[in-house]
This record gives C-alpha cells, structure tokens and sequence, in this order.
C-alpha cells in the first residue's frame, strides 16, 4: 500500500535549516498555492525542496506560524503502530532513568513526537496535543499508551493557549477509562496528590523533580519558604528531609488542599502549614514584619506568555527577586525558577541580579539548572529548554 501523502512545497533555498534537522517550516517558507491553502489543519504530508526533491513527513497547519512539524522520512505513514514505536522508544529512556512510573513520556519534538506531551502517573497517562495534526491523532495516541505502557485511563488536557494558535478548541476530555478524583504521585520517595483533569497542566509538574531533590538536601536544620507552592512540590521533600518548619503559599486553593492531604500521607503535618494568599502581597507583609527564612523557593507560573511580554516579564523576575531577597536570612539560600521559554536564560539571571542588587543584597549563584531529564531537548530547537533556575546563597 502507497503511503503517498500531499505534497507541501519550499520556496527556493526554505529546505536548507531541514538538511540540518531542523524539526520546523515556518508559513513563510512554504509555496502556498491554493491547493496547499485548502488541506486541512493536521493533514499529513510530504514536503518537498522547491525542486520537487523530498525531505519529510511532517503534520501541516495552513493557518499557523509554524506550518509544518517534521515526524519522519518521506512517505511514512503516520498511524497507531507509528505512534506506537515512537511511544516504545521513549518508555525505553525513561525506564533507564527512574524505577518508577510516573515522569514526562513524551516531551514533543525530542521525541519524534512534535506537538504531543505525554504525562505518565503510572496506569493513568494525560496528554497535550498542543498541534492540530496530533489533535487529530488523538484516538490513535490513546490506543497505542494502552499497548505500550498499559494505560487504563487516558485523558486530554487541552485547555492551553497552544492550542488556540493552532485554531484547536479548548477543552478536556477522558478518552479512555474513568477518572474518579486524585491520584498519588510518587516522586524522590514522596507521596503526592494530582488532579489530573482540574489541576495545573497535568496535574504535575515533572520537570522540578531534580530541584525538588536539591532544595530538600538543604532544607536539613531550616525554616523554608515555599512561594507558588502548588501541592507541596517544593514544601514536602523539605518537611521530609528535617526542615524545621516550613511554609508553602500559593492562591489556589484546591492545590493548598492537595499539599495539605500529602503532608498527613507523608507525616510532615507538624511541620508544613500551607497559606493562600497572592505572593507578592504576602512577602511585602513579611517584609514589613521583618520575617525571614533559611531557604527562600519561588517557582512562578510563567510571567513572559509571548515575546511581546519579556520586558514586563523580566521586570516582574527582577521584583520578584528583591521581595524574596528581603525575607531570605544571611548566609540562607535563595531559589528562584522560570517556565517561561520567552524568557533567555541570560536575560532571566540578570533580572534576578538586579533584584538582589535592588535588595542590597549580595550573593552567589551555586547551581543552575532546568528541567529533569524526562524532558529531552531538540538539538536542533534550544529555545525549547524552557525551564530555567538559579540557586543562590545570599550574605
């Protein structure tokens, strides 16, 4: 049987960043006759060099920046068993890397799986087709988890602003099996909650899982401070690890409960206090009051949502910075996180320098780092390492 897709022409010379494995064709590159205008968002097609030579079989969106994502060779039928060999070869790394079930199964493109996030927590799996061409797969990406890794429950989170870029609706939906409340998570030997259909994302944020672990390892002997604590991500290996108190803020409430729920699962109640508040407001009280603590952690939602947002988003790093530089105790130690791919890893530690320099503060950074490595990088897309965190200790 022919695997004969569409053809998705180049202007001449657009074919040259796919020579060197470059996962994407941007609108403007491609000869957008009408026959190429009409296909559907999603289709699959073959793109091909402005002289008819193919390159690629990639998923194609006439309507967005980013028209065309690489999947393989020419021609290559892109179905269950696809799906399902991509989905084999990533469960082979990721069970190299932990002894446990529960991390990111697909991070996209690193994954020849561009537009598609995967989260495992164990027989339960949440996804983000993030593109109309994986959207339209859904059904297929749902069979394949159960042949793969044996998931019972498969459930799509598509309630993201990616989405809307790719002319997607917003929406959530269980796709395979029931969802009957939370699920434990287990993670650096702590037990969490996870609200997989109304949570953050899906539910959990794997890619802290290494900075969990380093912030615990020096949370021994200290007061800590948990900012955008979520369900306890940061605040519960602490209690964990023999912090002497520790307090986790965050405005969400349903997320406080959770985190109040796994310090009782994990025996760290008399230790961790979960408050709702904004945190901004809240460390100017604390600031006001004079309140420090040993370890000072903020992992903020993203403050730069499009390039358009990076001066403001920067600003509001550097503030954010000089707040929790006012309640870190001398010789304490200061972690602070982005998840903002807009945000340039140089451009994000300036922001925090100048924050502590607004502070009169002084200091310096002991590690850097970004997410674990269930979340592969292109080599081809850096821009893609999203996340980004300096750790500091503070004079």
């Amino acid at each position: 049987m022919s695997n004969r897709h569409p053809r998705l022409k180049l202007r001449p010379g657009a074919h040259k960043r796919l020579k060197f494995g470059h996962p994407w064709v941007y609108s403007n590159e491609v000869d957008m006759d009408p026959a190429t205008k009409a296909l559907p968002p999603g289709s699959v097609v073959t793109v091909t060099d402005a002289g008819g030579g193919v390159l690629a079989t990639a998923h194609f969106n006439p309507r967005t920046l980013i028209a065309a994502r690489v999947l393989a060779a020419p021609d290559v039928a892109i179905d269950r068993a696809f799906i399902a060999e991509r989905l084999k070869k990533a469960l082979a790394l990721r069970e190299r890397l932990f002894d446990r079930p529960y991390y990111r199964l697909v991070h996209a493109e690193a994954d020849g799986l561009p537009g598609l996030i995967v989260d495992r927590f164990a027989d339960a799996c949440v996804i983000q087709p993030n593109s109309a061409g994986m959207d339209a797969a859904s059904a297929d990406i749902a069979a394949a988890l159960a042949e793969v890794v044996g998931a019972q429950t498969v459930i799509l989170r598509g309630d993201n602003s990616a989405r809307v870029l790719e002319g997607l609706a917003e929406e959530v939906r269980v796709l395979a099996g029931s969802v009957t409340g939370t699920i434990p998570v287990e993670e650096n030997g702590v037990t969490f909650y996870a609200d997989l259909v109304s949570g953050q994302k899906t539910g959990w944020f794997f890619d802290q899982r290494d900075n969990h672990a380093f912030m615990a390892g020096l949370a021994k002997g200290a007061s800590v401070l948990d900012l955008y604590t979520h369900t306890g991500g940061f605040a519960l290996p602490a209690g964990r690890a023999g912090a002497t108190r520790v307090l986790g803020v965050d405005r969400s409430q349903p997320a406080l409960d959770l985190a109040t729920r796994a310090a009782d699962a994990n025996g760290v109640t008399e230790i961790c206090a979960f408050e709702r508040a904004e945190v901004f407001p809240f460390l100017d009280a604390a600031m006001g009051r004079k309140a420090t603590w040993d370890v000072v952690i903020a992992d903020p939602p993203p403050f730069i949502k499009s390039k358009k947002d990076q001066k403001a988003g920067l600003q509001g790093y550097r503030k954010l910075a000089r707040l929790c530089a006012g309640v870190t105790a001398p010789g304490g130690f200061l972690f602070i996180a982005s998840c903002s791919h807009n945000a340039p890893v140089e451009e994000f530690t300036t922001a925090v320098a100048r924050g502590l320099e607004d502070a009169s503060r002084q200091g310096r950074i002991i590690r850097t780092s970004g997410a674990g490595p269930d979340h592969p990088v292109h080599p081809m897309l850096p821009e893609s390492a999203y996340l980004k965190a300096v750790v500091l200790q503070l004079d």
